[in-house]
């Protein structure tokens, strides 16, 4: 295995999910903010899969998201 492959796509994964998941967040947010399902002051609980399939794993990561 070649560590600076495996670590170099890692990252790329990495920002790939967190640029997208962002941009996804922002979205859903700000329309139901517009469609009045949310006042713009909530604090909501996220949950993050991650799976690898090929190797029959998956964890879960919880947080939450504050609107102020």
């Amino acid at each position: 295995m070649n560590e600076e492959t495996f670590n170099t796509s890692i990252r790329k994964l990495l920002k790939l999910v967190g640029v997208s998941s962002q941009r996804e967040i922002e979205q859903v947010v700000a329309n139901a903010i517009t469609s009045g399902k949310l006042a713009g002051n909530e604090t909501f609980a996220v949950k993050v899969t991650l799976e690898i399939p090929s190797l029959q794993f998956a964890t879960r990561f919880d947080g939450d998201i504050k609107l102020e």
